[in-house]
């Protein structure tokens, strides 16, 4: 087990200090921004949707490890999917994340995202990792939206969860 919880410090190590699709993209047809109080975190989203695909996915901002290696992985997972493929990778990272797992085996595989299931262990860690995903589900939802983790709202989180 140790081992296994080594292997996932050092993907989410990688990912935070080279993070992929970590640039501005011009060309964006939506993006959204989503700020984190609590740790500081501030990322925008930016997305190139072609019909119900996303085309390019890409991020900025500035965030704590956890933060910005969710944005990097987020960004690897949901490219080149459908809208309804991002949200349903959405809906099963956000179980993960928040120990809230159905188990079911229903639904997009979470493939390398599953590094982050240790993160449930640290309540105010949630909300770094799932900042950039509700910020990517605003972003879907309507162009330029804004999105807190301290705020009310359908993607707002409660509590410390």
């Amino acid at each position: 087990m140790s081992d296994l919880r080594d292997l996932y410090q050092e993907v989410i190590l990688d990912h935070s200090k080279r993070p992929r699709n970590f640039h501005v993209m011009p060309e964006a047809d939506r993006k959204a921004e989503g700020y984190n109080p609590l740790c500081g975190d501030r990322e925008t989203v930016y997305l190139d949707i072609e019909g119900d695909r996303l085309k390019d996915v890409s991020f900025q901002g500035s965030g704590c490890a956890i933060s910005t290696a969710s944005a990097s992985m987020m960004t690897e997972s949901v490219k080149g999917k459908t809208r309804a493929e991002a949200e349903a990778l959405f809906d099963k990272f956000h179980a993960l994340i928040t120990g809230k797992d159905s188990g079911s085996r229903n639904g997009p595989e979470l493939g390398k995202l599953e590094v982050f299931s240790g993160v449930r262990e640290y309540p105010v860690r949630v909300k770094c990792a799932t900042l950039p995903w509700h910020t990517l589900k605003a972003a879907l939802e309507s162009d330029g939206a804004t999105v807190s983790t301290e705020s009310e709202g359908p993607h707002a989180e409660s509590g410390g969860a």
